[in-house]
């Protein structure tokens, strides 16, 4: 059983992919494991709301293991996971009846309340305290991003998708895409100069 798992921690992405889709339960596992920590990741800077982070990242987990079959290319994986949570993120919101919150570009809002800490047991304490306090600053301007800039953000930065995987994923032209991360990056840039 042990030879199993080490097998199944060497396959690529591509490879798990191929396996699920023919039952293989194991591999399943680990292709879901593997992702769930980017998946939770999206969900923090996608949601300032602390307690739905779990349950969608569990319910983007489940929509992907129950849909595995349907993808045709599992190379493009990734960029179809990310489609998946960028969905069970839009019907969370649609099952509150609310709409995303929208933020001016020009606008500088501080109203976020958001913070999760990520500990960094090799630093020293003053060391980690700024760490701490510079992710919470960050999160919260991330957050601040109105919600397409904040999703191509997260997708480009967070998962390392290529602008054409986010356009697909998002259901937006390459260059709507290059246009909304250089506008984040930019209001980013400056919200965040005073800290770094």
């Amino acid at each position: 059983m042990t030879g199993n798992k080490i097998l199944y921690k060497k396959l690529s992405t591509s490879e798990l992919v191929i396996f699920a889709q023919q039952d293989d339960f194991k591999a399943l596992e680990e292709l879901l494991k593997r992702e769930q920590g980017h998946i939770y990741a999206s969900f923090c800077y996608l949601s300032g709301e602390k307690d739905l982070m779990s349950d969608l990242t569990q319910e983007a987990l489940l929509k992907i293991a129950k849909s595995i079959k349907t993808l045709k290319q599992p190379n493009l994986f990734k960029s179809w996971a990310n489609h998946i949570v960028i969905n069970v993120y839009y019907d969370s919101l649609r099952k509150k009846k609310r709409h995303p919150d929208t933020v001016s570009m020009d606008e500088n809002s501080e109203e976020s309340n958001f913070a999760v800490q990520i500990p960094d047991k090799r630093l020293k304490p003053a060391e980690k305290y700024l760490t701490t306090e510079l992710e919470k600053i960050i999160k919260m301007a991330i957050l601040t991003l109105p919600e397409p800039f904040r999703i191509a953000i997260i997708l480009r930065e967070l998962q390392g998708l290529t602008y054409e995987e986010i356009a697909r994923a998002t259901n937006a032209t390459v260059g709507t895409v290059k246009s909304r991360i250089a506008r984040a990056r930019g209001k980013l840039q400056n919200d965040l100069k005073a800290y770094i």
